[in-house]
């Protein structure tokens, strides 16, 4: 019993070691200011570097995606053979299909569809 807990104890301080060495190793030393600076072929920035970016364009790819990931999943149930389709397969199909056109109707009347601000 005591060499299992001397060699845990072991094994934990050489992971410790291992840790802190990487930690040392990976440290940046010094801090410059020409590497930190953004970088253009060579030229000085001529502006901030930032682009405005549509917060709509960004909440309408995340709903593709969600709905793509819904599809996905709903593809199955759509390419099974209808004979072995069970009543409860029916039914749970159906329910996801209402929280799915649910959820549809929720982004269409909060406005988060219309590309308009």
């Amino acid at each position: 019993m005591k060499s299992v807990v001397l060699g845990f104890v072991m094994v934990m301080f050489l992971v410790l070691v291992l840790f802190f060495a990487a930690l040392m190793v990976s440290a940046r030393r010094i801090k410059d200011s020409q590497k930190s600076s953004p970088f253009e072929c060579g030229f000085d920035p001529l502006g901030s570097g930032r682009f405005p970016f549509s917060l709509q364009f960004f909440l309408v790819a995340i709903l593709f995606l969600l709905f793509d990931v819904e599809i996905a999943l709903i593809y199955p149930l759509a390419s099974s053979s209808v004979g072995s389709f069970s009543e409860s397969a029916f039914v749970s199909s159906l329910s996801f299909l209402g929280v799915v056109f649910g959820g549809l109707i929720h982004e269409w009347n909060e406005g988060s569809l219309q590309w308009k601000d």
